[in-house]
């Protein structure tokens, strides 16, 4: 990304030269294939996110989210990602029209990276604040073309109720959940429950912070095909890492 363009300037002394990012498969087990890869923030040398995100506080964090999300558009198509494309981004940068919606169609229009391959996602927490603003905007984004992800399902415990007030495209249910459920009896019967939740709302179901095979081989009894986690693949640097399918026979 180039100073010499006004669009590519750095907004509000957030430098996108400072920033980089990882891909994590989600893979489809069915179809035995990636289905997306989520980009993860990372620092120039692969610093984990933290170490990057706490350059950053208050009225920047916005525009550090624009950035992030426009640099990972940016190494998406410079390494000829051809999956979709999930982008965290902040519910309060996403209420910005310049600096959540427009930024990220600019920065795909920039690289020539398919609007309609882009997911975006929030956490449940995020999302709940003021569900009924936060379903208007969701609009627009999909009237873009992208589409929506709630991350970190049922962590909290508004989760149904934020399903009552409006639909994401996919959930992606939260690893706490997921962690040894193969010998967890009520934790099983509440994922049951929103995995039937999904299906009647059309709601795609990514089973994420998968590390075990018990875990695996529970979930795909269940039915699930949409997995994220070191058990598939970990987090590759500026590329796309090769996943695998544990054999459950």
């Amino acid at each position: 990304m180039s100073d010499a363009s006004p669009s590519n300037a750095a907004p509000d002394g957030v430098d996108p030269a400072e920033l980089s990012v990882a891909f994590q498969p989600i893979v489809d087990t069915h179809a035995r294939a990636v289905y997306s890869h989520e980009a993860l923030v990372r620092g120039l040398n692969n610093e984990p996110a933290y170490h990057v995100i706490q350059r950053y506080s208050g009225d920047r964090m916005a525009a550090f989210d624009a950035a992030a999300r426009a640099k990972a558009i940016e190494i998406a198509a410079r390494i000829g990602l051809n999956t979709h494309l999930n982008l965290n981004f902040l519910p309060s940068a996403a209420l910005d029209p310049i600096v959540g919606l427009n930024s990220t169609i600019e920065a795909a229009n920039r690289h020539g990276f398919p609007l309609n391959r882009i997911i975006v996602e929030a956490t449940e927490g995020e999302a709940i604040a003021d569900p009924a603003q936060f379903a208007k905007v969701v609009n627009e984004y999909r009237r873009a073309g992208m589409r929506l992800a709630i991350d970190d399902f049922g962590a909290g415990y508004s989760g149904l109720n934020l399903l009552s007030e409006f639909q994401p495209d996919i959930v992606k249910l939260d690893m706490g959940l997921v962690r040894g459920i193969e010998s967890h009896g009520p934790r099983q019967a509440i994922v049951r429950a929103i995995a039937q939740v999904c299906v009647d709302l059309g709601i795609d179901f990514v089973i994420e912070g998968v590390e075990t095979v018990d875990e695996f081989a529970w979930f795909n009894d269940l039915g699930a095909n949409l997995y994220q986690g070191y058990l598939f693949a970990k987090p590759m640097f500026e590329a796309m890492p090769p996943f695998q399918i544990p054999d459950l026979s």
